[in-house]
């Protein structure tokens, strides 16, 4: 009987020592968090801590890393580009980074130095590798990931492993992209614009390597062409304002969830206040995606009393305790020249997705 409790309190001990060590650490955050640039991009790696991406240098990329998501330290400059050897120019835009089989691969659009026809934007999507999420980068090719004849910027990668296939998502750009349709007619009629353009967001499979595309990209969503379709209002606003002759479809996220793929986008001008959120959903990767009933779920607070305004280009990241959370940029209305980065839950339920946000109130989130 003895030996019997000694085996007892002995599994007792070992088990208590590992609810002790298997126990969530939670952090306090409050928006927007103490990091200034657009375009946010979070991954939290293997090392276990959190690195933050976003668009800030003018050569290139810097990274933050944090271990609870309140202190954030500098990595310096990860990515340097515009090199004379390099593919690219300038304009380093929106990075992402995954970390795949030990590497961690970072994504992003620039404008590219072969420009024969002088065009004002030639955006390319490229590719760099690093053996760690804080740098430094080098290009994986000295080239673009592929050469569509339009510019092209927001790179967001899915990674099918059930399939062993990843897609390539990404957002052309409105530049000498006119669109006819209601929208636009109702503007020239207004006296606001000749015409409006359009940046719409594709997808195509991607090589294994990261090296090219297989197919031909898929045209997955679009600003919508009726006044009475129910996303002309939100999508329209920059337009509608008189703000800008575009209509954005840009910095798609996609991701799976029970089974379903949600596609997350960003429209109107990232510039202005009316910047907010969508999504879509599909059964397959490259679609055909339905934009859901219940969009925007992100944008700006102002018009109700907030300070929040230009609400856009957000991910999503799934938490230790199995929360969701979306990261993005915002603009505060004290300094709205200044982009910031903003992380508020996400929920998901019966398919619906709701963003509980854009808050600047203390947030308990688990790391």
């Amino acid at each position: 009987m003895k030996k019997q409790s000694g085996v007892i309190i002995a599994l007792l001990c070992v088990l208590f020592v590992f609810v002790g060590c298997s126990k969530q650490h939670t952090s306090i955050i409050k928006n927007p968090l103490p990091l200034n640039f657009g375009d946010p991009f979070l991954l939290h790696a293997s090392d276990g801590k959190y690195y933050m991406y976003g668009t800030s240098l003018a050569n290139g990329f810097e990274a933050f890393v944090s271990k609870d998501l309140q202190t954030w330290d500098s990595c310096g400059q990860i990515y340097i580009g515009g090199r004379a050897e390099q593919w690219n120019k300038d304009c380093f835009w929106a990075p992402e980074v995954y970390e795949r089989n030990g590497k961690y691969y970072l994504f992003y659009s620039a404008n590219a130095k072969e420009n024969p026809t002088n065009e004002l934007e030639i955006f390319k999507i490229g590719v760099a590798v690093s053996d760690s999420p804080a740098g430094p980068f080098r290009d994986l090719i000295n080239r673009h990931i592929f050469n569509p004849p339009y510019p092209i910027i927001d790179a967001n990668v899915y990674f099918d492993d059930e399939n062993n296939k990843c897609y390539l998502y990404y957002s052309r750009c409105c530049y000498k992209h006119p669109v006819e349709s209601e929208i636009a007619d109702k503007a020239k009629k207004e006296g606001k614009f000749d015409e409006v353009e359009e940046s719409w967001v594709y997808g195509v499979e991607l090589k294994p390597d990261f090296t090219g595309v297989i197919g031909e990209p898929k045209l997955l969503l679009a600003p919508p062409t009726k006044l009475d379709d129910q996303q002309s209002e939100w999508e329209s606003r920059s337009v509608m304002s008189g703000e800008v002759n575009r209509r954005w479809t840009e910095g798609s996220y996609i991701f799976k969830h029970d089974g379903l793929y949600y596609m997350m986008y960003s429209a109107n001008s990232f510039e202005g206040a009316h910047y907010a959120v969508g999504y879509a959903t599909a059964k397959n990767p490259l679609g055909p995606f339905k934009k859901a009933e219940n969009n925007p779920v992100l944008q700006e607070n102002v018009s109700k009393g907030g300070t929040v305004m230009g609400t856009g280009h957000n991910m999503l990241i799934t938490m230790p305790d199995g929360k969701m959370y979306t990261v993005y940029h915002a603009r505060m209305q004290a300094d709205p020249s200044k982009r910031v980065v903003f992380m508020d839950q996400v929920t998901i339920k019966d398919g619906k997705l709701e963003v509980n946000g854009p808050t600047t109130s203390e947030q308990k989130i688990a790391y």
